[in-house]
């Protein structure tokens, strides 16, 4: 590894898979933060792209038209891409997109884990508990329901009971 794949800068270098195929190519420490969403674009840095995507690497190509697509807004990334071709195979590679699972969120957005604590945040009726959940009881030590990504599982006046994260807050 002598220069970015990317850029061609000889500055410090690290490995970037190109996933799914985990192909590695070296990215500069301006490059790799941007291609990996670390960092905001530097729309400028990105001309670069004008000769490396017409690279004969695969992985190469298929960052290029990653990154010209990121940057399709701007008239020169535009074009750039609609002259780069990639045959089918990298152009299915170049699409694809990481599945990344959702998370239990409470109502603020806050990430929730097991064993949090939460406080409902609205009166909820209990079905089948014959029961009414008020705003405000502290609910500890909560579970997540793995199937789906709105529901939680907690303790309420000594019942468990299903509550959607969207009346809760953690605490």
């Amino acid at each position: 590894m002598s220069a970015c794949a990317l850029c061609s800068s000889d500055g410090e270098l690290s490995e970037f898979a190109v996933v799914p195929k985990e192909e590695v190519v070296a990215l500069c420490d301006v490059c790799h933060p941007q291609v990996s969403g670390d960092a905001e674009l530097d729309e400028n840095h990105w001309r670069c792209l004008n000769d490396s995507m017409w690279s004969e690497t695969p992985a190469v190509q298929v960052l290029a038209w990653r990154m010209l697509n990121k940057l399709s807004a701007t008239d020169w990334a535009g074009g750039l891409l609609d002259m780069l071709y990639l045959e089918d195979n990298l152009r299915q590679w170049a699409e694809y997109q990481e599945v990344v699972a959702p998370t239990h969120v409470d109502s603020l957005g806050i990430e929730l884990n097991p064993g949090d604590s939460v406080v409902l945040i609205k009166d909820l009726d209990v079905k089948g508990g014959g029961f009414t959940a008020k705003r405000g009881t502290a609910v500890k030590g909560i579970r997540l329901v793995e199937n789906n990504h709105e529901h939680i599982e907690g303790r309420v006046s000594g019942q468990k009971i299903v509550i959607l994260t969207k009346f809760v807050k953690k605490q």
